[in-house]
Order: C-alpha cells, then structure tokens, then sequence
C-alpha cells in the first residue's frame, strides 16, 4: 500500500466543501443556475485535471460532484457539468476539456431509438431480455430466471441461477455477479450476457466449467439500471448518462448514483454528493432507490439458517481496466469488521484475477475515497468477499464508456479466467494464503 497523507486529506476535502457549498450560493446570487449541462446537447463532458498525485488530492477532487472516471499519474480524467466544473477549477490544478468522443456524434438512423452505427451489436434491455429468455429455454435444468423487483420505471430487475440443478436450492457455495450500476456503462451488460452463454453452452464439454456448475451456485444480475440504460440510449445518440431516472423532489435533477446509494457507511466519508445534480448524487437516504433496494433484499434472502450463502462476488463496471476491493470509504488496509486475514484473502485473489486479465490490482481507497459502494456493502453487511472490476478501456481516447462494438467478444472473453478463479475460490477464499485449515471446515 502507498502511505497516505490522512491529515492533508481532512484539510483538502473541508476546503473543497467549503466550495461546493459557496459556490452554488454564489451563482443563486448572482441569477443563474448553480449546475447544468454545459452546453446545449443536454451532456456533461470529460475534462483533464492534471497536478493530482495523491489519493487525497483526488478525494478532493471528487468531492466536487464530478465523478473521477480515470487516473493516469498526476492526471485524472473527470465528468462534470457546468456547475462541477467550476468547482473542480477552484481546486487551483491545470484543467483542459477532452474532446467529444466520436460516440456522441453518431447517430441512429431517422426513426430508430437505440445503439447508434458502430454500436448496434451491443443489446438494448429489450433484446437482452430476449436472448436471456431464449437462453432459459434452451438450458432449463441448469439455468433459472427470477424476477426480484422493478425498476423505478417499472422494468423487471431479473436474477439468473446457474447450477447442475438450477431449480434446486442446494447447500453449495454462491456467487454473485452483477453489472450496469451505471447507464452509460453498457459493456457490463455484454458480460453478463457472455457469462450466460459461455457457462450454458459449455456445461457437459468443458471439464472445468462442468465441475463448477456441479459444485456451486452462480447467481446474475445482468441489468441493475435498466431505465438509467434505456434513457442514455433513447435520442439514438449517447447522453453520457450515469445515474438511474428517480426523480428528486424539490429539485429538476433527476438520477441517484446507485453506486453511492447502498447502506454500508452510506454518505459517512466525502466519497459522494449529497447535490442532486451530482454525477455521484448519494440519494436523499440509504437504499433510497428502488433498485438498490431490490438488490439488498436478494442478497439477504440469500441468508439460510443463518448463513450467508454467497461468498464472492463481482460488480462489473467500465472504464479504466482495474481489480479492485474494500474499502473504498477508508485509506485503512482493513477498516472495521476486516482482519489482516480477511485483507490478505482479498488482495491475493484480487491480484492473481488481475494477473489473468491484465487489469491493475488495489483497494478501492487507493483511488479515491467512496462511500456507499456496492463492494463495501457486500463484505461490511454480508461479509461476501467483493470486487469491482473496470473494465475496457484504459483511456477516455480509446472509446471511454462508449468502446465500439468491435471490442465486445475480445473484452468479455477477457474476464474468463478471472470469473472461473473466483468460483473456484468460492467455497473457501482464505486459501489463497494457506489457511484453509483455520477458517474453512472441510466437508
């Protein structure tokens, strides 16, 4: 771990909400909004903020409202809106605008609501849900759909169950994967779908694949902002939009990041917005999102005799191509309900996974401070030993959210050996450094 200035951070992220809280006052003052789009295409953009070397530097950074979506060196690639942006310019670092990708110039044709050209073959909620139920068709006995809630649109929240017995609850271990937190992130749901059809197709042919059917219970969630997705997509040109389609009472802005939202030391620690038009807006309270909500009361219905039935899991993301795990509210290695065992388990899977895909291994925190993120919940409620994987690409130049639909067999094969790994681990993660003896029992 690098050593991390604590102090600095304190003093930084005071004065960078001193700012956020001035300067919106400032610009009511002064008879203009506080936040906005910045131009007219109804889009926030990407800006370069370079002179960030620390943690703590880009903590601060993040407490503005704009969400931190890469980190090169000394360089951090944000989104932000109008009011954001003046915000992150008060910070006193060198910022330059990234120009548009050429994503957000394409467009689909007249008529036609969807994937613009370039981008068809990646699937709307709509043909995902086809090529799901057709995949349920095919492979009845070892896959299983449920729906476990709605959206706040309305649209089914669905959980897919893959085992030799899919129908069948059995005391195997359980894992969890989950995708599409955020709307514009839309290569996550290729994942999923790729997970769907290379465990199905290859079930009874490949012997490693067979074993892992036979021995646990592989739960996915494809879709866990199906209305944040569709409405990014519905002009049939990309809106860069990141939070679900909740509306906010008192205010025109509309959307919670979901992945600020979830209850384990929600809002404690400078790692999200409590502004509504904040690209990392944390909601009003805990869980306050449908989605959220659906997705908590699965996981605890997960709990038999006591026992969290899921062991590990992985919530797929994009962009940057890292392994990341708890915490992210805390710069501490362990943080409070995990032991140096548990901290070394995480990391030496986490790397050896990273290892496989090439992705970048840390803590969470080493990026920057968030809090109420999935992956914190997941260990510091559930005690699931969690990751978060961002996926392709590294780089805003090289697709950012929006990668071409070219990229999609390649970046889903990718995570492969990452995701067998983690089932093989499942049943007792504490292997990964040798003491298996002292916390697993053996069967």
């Amino acid at each position: 771990m690098r050593p991390r200035p604590r102090g600095a951070r304190t003093t930084v992220l005071a004065a960078a909400f001193a700012l956020a809280l001035a300067a919106p006052l400032a610009a009511q003052a002064q008879g203009t909004p506080p936040a906005g789009p910045a131009d007219g295409t109804g889009r926030p953009h990407q800006y370069e903020v370079t002179g960030l070397a620390t943690p703590s530097d880009r903590s601060a950074l993040a407490a503005t409202g704009a969400s931190v979506d890469e980190v090169h060196g000394r360089a951090t690639v944000v989104t932000a809106d109008r009011g954001q942006l003046a915000l992150v310019r008060a910070l006193g670092h060198p910022v330059r605008r990234l120009p548009d990708p050429p994503a957000y110039a394409a467009t689909a044709a007249p008529g036609v609501k969807g994937f613009p050209p370039g981008y068809t073959k990646y699937h709307t909620y709509e043909q995902a849900t086809q090529e799901i139920n057709a995949l349920v068709a095919a492979y009845p006995s070892i896959l299983t759909k449920t729906v476990i809630g709605k959206s706040h649109e309305g649209r089914d929240i669905v959980a897919l169950k893959l085992s030799r017995n899919a129908a069948k609850d059995e005391a195997e271990p359980e894992v969890l994967f989950t995708a599409h937190q955020h709307a514009r992130e839309h290569l996550t749901v290729e994942m999923s779908l790729y997970l769907l059809k290379e465990l199905t197709s290859k079930y009874g042919s490949d012997p490693r694949i067979t074993k892992l059917l036979d021995s646990r219970e592989i739960w996915i969630i494809p879709d866990l902002n199906p209305d944040g997705g569709a409405y990014d997509i519905a002009s049939g040109q990309f809106r860069s939009w990141r939070k679900n389609r909740q509306p906010n009472s008192g205010s025109g802005s509309v959307g919670t990041d979901l992945n600020r939202n979830w209850e384990f030391k929600w809002g404690c620690c400078g790692g999200s917005s409590g502004s509504p038009s904040s690209e990392t807006y944390r909601g009003p309270s805990a869980a306050s999102s449908p989605e959220v909500q659906v997705v908590a009361k699965f996981v605890r219905g997960r709990v038999v005799g006591g026992r969290q039935q899921i062991t590990a899991a992985i919530d797929f993301h994009t962009y940057s191509e890292l392994v990341m795990w708890p915490f992210g509210f805390t710069d501490d290695p362990t943080g409070p309900g995990m032991t140096q065992d548990d901290h070394d388990a995480f990391a030496a899977v986490g790397r050896k996974m990273a290892a496989s895909n090439g992705y970048t291994p840390e803590q969470s925190s080493e990026l920057y401070i968030t809090d109420g993120a999935i992956d914190d919940w997941l260990w510091g409620d559930q005690k699931i030993f969690a990751y978060t994987f961002e996926m392709y690409p590294t780089s805003a130049g090289a697709g950012g959210f929006y990668p071409k639909d070219t990229v999609i067999p390649r970046e889903t094969a990718r995570n492969r050996e990452a995701v067998l790994q983690l089932l093989e681990n499942a049943d007792c993660m504490y292997r990964s450094i040798g003491k298996e003896g002292q916390y697993c029992k053996a069967e």
